[in-house]
């Protein structure tokens, strides 16, 4: 049985490694992002790109009487870039 459409997943699945068992590993090479976002990522640019990233979203804080939008927008940009560094890392790695 096939796997579903990328966009009938459901919720970060599609983000996991494939499975050591997968029958088709040039197939499941191609469905992995991780060596994209790595190839993205690599060089003195990406690097630079990756450093803006974190000082804005991971590096940030914000004071005590930020209201409770900002912080969860903050959030969920800290979440995306977190996504895309370990996605780089595990590009890398593998």
């Amino acid at each position: 049985m096939t796997e579903p459409p990328m966009a009938e997943r459901a919720g970060w699945d599609w983000l996991e490694a494939p499975s050591p068992a997968d029958p088709n590993p040039a197939a499941a090479a191609e469905r992995d992002p991780a060596p994209s976002f790595a190839r993205c990522f690599a060089g003195g640019d990406g690097a630079r790109v990756l450093a803006v990233l974190r000082a804005m979203t991971l590096d940030r804080a914000l004071g005590p009487d930020a209201p409770e939008a900002a912080l969860r927008h903050l959030e969920g940009q800290r979440q995306l870039v977190a996504t895309i560094l370990a996605l780089v890392a595990r590009g890398r790695a593998g």
